[in-house]
């Protein structure tokens, strides 16, 4: 794919969305690196226009069922000329809104990893051999959707042989998980530097303004005249080709957090996971989709955690003093998102109601 080809792609899928200004890539990473990443991102899983409702996996392995009794054929993505194995998984797909590449090798890079068939959950997709030349759809209880081979027709059977990757497309949290009550009405506290930037590009694109203020206390100390050694630019340290690719002017802080904010919200929507939304900040979305987690770079295995300190401590002065007797609610626990930098006093006050990995979904 040339860089016109991925612009046009990304200027499609953007379109479909409903999104005017081009799709945040990564920051910290060169213009190549970056557009790759947003290809990746912009190509993985599109939902429906109109949708108001999550997309389940059960909806997924219902809507594979459908096509029954359809003949299996090579190369064929049409029920009414045959399927085969990733021409299901795309029509599948396709029918609960959610746009995944053609072939089965590519449909096998995208989500994120699960470890093991005990961890899958249906909808997952199941793919096979070195390098992947066959994939089906989990549907629970050691069954898959699959058109098998030709001579054969799309069937549900018992998983069969050891799958060389397992893919989730949809997210475990739903989008009330990623985006709490608490955290998304939490005002910042006027002391915090461009809290009424972080507050708008928030509140325009479904991000935590504490999350926002959080990354840039991280990445520049609030300083929008910051420049890297490798070059990133700007409050929220913008790569140079970055910038040009988001149409912002890194150094303009309006424009540089309007930047971070659909970075940040495609990242989210993407991977499910504040963690990992995090993470591909720092290190791109290709990387995070590749090791299925967290790179083990040793800068962005310091980098998520050095933020969600700042977040913790944020989101604490948005929603208010903490005291022995304060009511902690999920959502607030939630908004709070305190992990590891937490204070003592404070991690015990989270015990006993919370259930979170200790990022902001649980």
């Amino acid at each position: 794919m040339t860089v016109l080809e991925a612009q046009s792609r990304i200027a499609e899928i953007r379109s479909m969305l409903g999104l005017h200004r081009p799709t945040a890539l990564d920051a910290g990473s060169s213009f190549k690196d970056a557009l790759r990443s947003q290809v990746d991102s912009a190509s993985t899983a599109v939902p429906a226009l109109g949708r108001t409702t999550p997309v389940t996996g059960t909806q997924v392995v219902q809507a594979a069922q459908r096509y029954a009794g359809t003949p299996y054929k090579f190369g064929g993505n049409t029920p009414e000329s045959g399927l085969d194995c990733s021409g299901l998984v795309q029509r599948a797909y396709a029918d609960v809104g959610i746009k995944l590449p053609r072939t089965a090798a590519d449909q096998a890079s995208f989500g994120t990893a699960v470890s093991s068939l005990a961890q899958a959950r249906p909808g997952d997709l199941l793919a096979f051999g070195r390098p992947v030349h066959h994939i089906a759809i989990y549907a629970g209880d050691g069954t898959m959707v699959v058109a098998p081979h030709t001579g054969e027709v799309v069937k549900t059977e018992k998983v069969t042989g050891t799958p060389t990757a397992i893919r989730r497309i949809i997210p475990t949290a739903t989008t009330p998980a990623i985006r709490p009550a608490a955290l998304s009405s939490a005002q910042l506290p006027e002391s915090v530097p461009y809290a009424e930037l972080f507050q708008s590009a928030g509140a325009r694109y479904g991000v935590s303004p504490a999350l926002l203020a959080a990354v840039a206390k991280v990445e520049s100390g609030y300083n929008p005249n910051a420049v890297s050694r490798a070059g990133a630019q700007g409050l929220m340290q913008i790569m140079p080709g970055t910038a040009r690719g988001l149409g912002v002017n890194a150094l303009d802080p309006a424009q540089a957090v309007d930047g971070a904010a659909r970075l940040l919200s495609s990242h989210i929507k993407q991977f499910g996971s504040v963690d990992l939304a995090l993470a591909a900040y720092n290190a791109g979305g290709s990387a995070v989709s590749k090791y299925g987690g967290i790179p083990p770079f040793a800068e962005t295995q310091a980098y998520v955690p050095k933020v969600k300190a700042a977040l913790a401590q944020l989101s604490a002065r948005a929603i208010g003093p903490l005291t022995e007797s304060t009511t902690l609610t999920p959502s607030t626990l939630a908004a709070l998102s305190l992990g590891a930098g937490a204070s003592p006093s404070l991690a015990s006050l989270m015990s006993a109601e919370s259930t979170s990995d200790g990022g902001l979904l649980a």
